[in-house]
């Protein structure tokens, strides 16, 4: 069966300030772009929200790979992190409160129905696919400011 890959990025101009985020989806021959804005926001949300709408964008549940440049979201899933606040009541090991709960809690329901593999990239390197979606991210913003 074919593999669906979804690139994702997030930016920010400050930390926090304006962001944006995009989602590149590609099945076969098939691409699809997607990408928003948010007014006051920080990189880590934004690379947060990416993923969320990228699997948000999935119509049939198929074998899937997510690829990301922040290793907040693809360490959360590959090193367990996230099963661990869960378990400890969305506390950090240090006992304090997840940062972006609210964003981690949604997308924990989308990877618990698709099911996706997570990998890393390196970010602003030479994986074309990466780079268009940090385009389109950084698109959002400078659409929006003066």
């Amino acid at each position: 069966m074919e593999t669906l890959r979804i690139y994702t990025d997030g930016a920010c101009s400050g930390n926090p300030g304006p962001g944006g985020w995009a989602a590149i989806l590609l099945f076969g021959e098939k691409i699809k772009e997607i990408s928003g804005f948010q007014a006051d926001t920080t990189n880590n949300q934004m690379e947060l929200r990416a993923a969320i709408e990228g699997l948000k964008a999935v119509k049939k549940v198929v074998p899937t790979e997510l690829y990301s440049d922040s290793s907040y979201v693809v360490k959360a899933f590959n090193d367990g992190w996230i099963f661990g606040w869960q378990k400890n009541g969305w506390k950090t090991a240090n006992k304090e409160p997840v940062k972006n709960k609210e964003l981690w809690v949604e997308l924990f329901s989308l990877v618990n129905k698709i099911r996706p593999k997570f990998i890393w990239v390196k970010g602003h390197a030479s994986n074309q696919w990466n780079n268009r979606a940090d385009e389109l991210a950084v698109s959002e913003i400078k659409k929006r400011l003066p």
